[in-house]
């Protein structure tokens, strides 16, 4: 998984060697709404946890036919959800449009159609992550990256377009790496399918979607905030700064992916597990090597993605970035750790947390530095949360 992962974050990172080429206000567009369609997701992790859990815990055939029918009642609801949302933007199209600074409003409707795939896509890998297929898993992050690489490629370098053209790269990625999970799960599609009792889980979904979107919603949500209350001309040397430091969470997910499910059996059967200890240290060892390297070379990513015009604004950015980011890529893991063990207490929390950040977001972002130590802040807030209802708790009630 951390090479499949590695190998598809690569080709993901290289779009942006490509993108970059756009001018900086259609690439700081096209960064947004990448972002964007991250947040528009949010509905959908936490029915990748449920899915994953679920086949997981999954030991019979009656057990599969009832996977077989939430699976396709949650496709078909999620469906007419997005038809409703796309309504509400195009309604409001002129708004966001202005408030973003989109110049072509292609870009803004296909994001919106991304985001329909955006949340099926969650649902597909959390049955390959339940049934630990970490080889399709990984294949499937592989062909999301080569899709979207090679699609801008020929989009931007050979046909010059700009934001609405990257984000027709996005789809095809998407779309790719969607294809493929729903090919491997065909079985659930081929089989009758039981009664499901809705209630009783939806009881699982909500508490999961909050306490994963919270920690996804901190991850994404600063660039619409850069987008809408800086200058055009800017917003692209913060974008190019935020990769580099949103690579560390990107670049760690494997870890989490490949730790979840075994917690989840490990639960189950009563038994202890140093998974997540394990998956804790693994990725501060790699997000503080990372973090190092980017304050000792704070330059070298930049130089390696990005043209020379970017480097006096962006370069000053990488390090702060780098270490504020890591509480949060922490916290992940913790996160993770909890939901899978049924931990829901801390939920609350965590959504708290993330709703003071984005207020303290709207009244703190007079400049780019701001935003980043107001995320580096909260996320320790986060971290401190996740670390207390993960072994603080335990040794109160003790």
């Amino acid at each position: 998984m951390m090479i499949a992962t590695v190998a598809g974050g690569v080709f993901m990172y290289a779009v942006h060697m490509i993108a970059q080429r756009m001018p900086k206000a259609e690439y700081g567009v096209f960064t947004t709404l990448l972002q964007i369609v991250t947040l528009m997701g949010i509905p959908a992790i936490g029915l990748q946890t449920v899915f994953a859990q679920q086949a997981a815990g999954a030991l019979t055939d009656e057990h599969d036919r009832e996977q077989a029918g939430v699976l396709r009642g949650v496709l078909k609801a999620i469906f007419f959800i997005w038809l409703v949302l796309a309504l509400m933007v195009f309604v409001f199209r002129d708004q966001i449009l202005t408030g973003l600074k989109i110049a072509n409003p292609a870009s803004l409707a296909m994001t919106v159609v991304i985001g329909l795939i955006a949340m099926w896509f969650p649902i597909l890998m959390g049955l390959l992550q339940g049934h630990q297929n970490f080889l399709w898993l990984g294949w499937a992050a592989i062909f999301n990256g080569i899709g979207r690489f090679v699609a801008v490629c020929i989009i931007v370098l050979v046909f010059g377009g700009y934001a609405a053209g990257g984000m027709f790269a996005v789809f095809l990625g998407t779309l790719t790496a969607t294809l493929l999970g729903a090919w491997h799960n065909r079985r659930y599609f081929q089989m009758k399918p039981t009664p499901v009792i809705w209630r009783a889980w939806l009881g699982r979904v909500v508490p999961l979607t909050l306490g994963l979107g919270a920690s996804m919603f901190m991850l994404s949500v600063d660039m619409v905030f850069v987008q809408r209350f800086f200058s055009k001309e800017q917003t692209a040397f913060y974008a190019a700064a935020g990769m580099i430091g949103r690579a560390l969470v990107f670049f760690t997910q494997p870890l989490t992916a490949v730790m979840f499910p075994k917690v989840v059996q490990s639960a189950a059967r009563a038994e202890k597990t140093d998974v997540l200890a394990q998956a804790l240290a693994v990725t501060a060892l790699a997000g503080g090597v990372a973090a190092l390297g980017c304050t000792v070379f704070p330059s070298l990513p930049l130089r390696i993605v990005y043209g020379k015009s970017f480097l006096e604004i962006a370069t000053p950015l990488v390090p702060w970035f780098a270490w504020c980011m890591l509480p949060l890529t922490l916290s992940m893991v913790l996160i993770n750790g909890l939901l899978a063990r049924a931990q829901f207490r801390a939920v609350p929390w965590l959504v708290a947390v993330a709703v003071c950040y984005g207020v303290a977001l709207y009244f703190r972002h007079e400049t780019f530095k701001m935003v980043i130590q107001t995320l580096g802040l909260f996320g320790l807030l986060m971290l401190a949360v996740c670390a207390w209802f993960t072994w603080g708790s335990k040794s109160v009630k003790s």
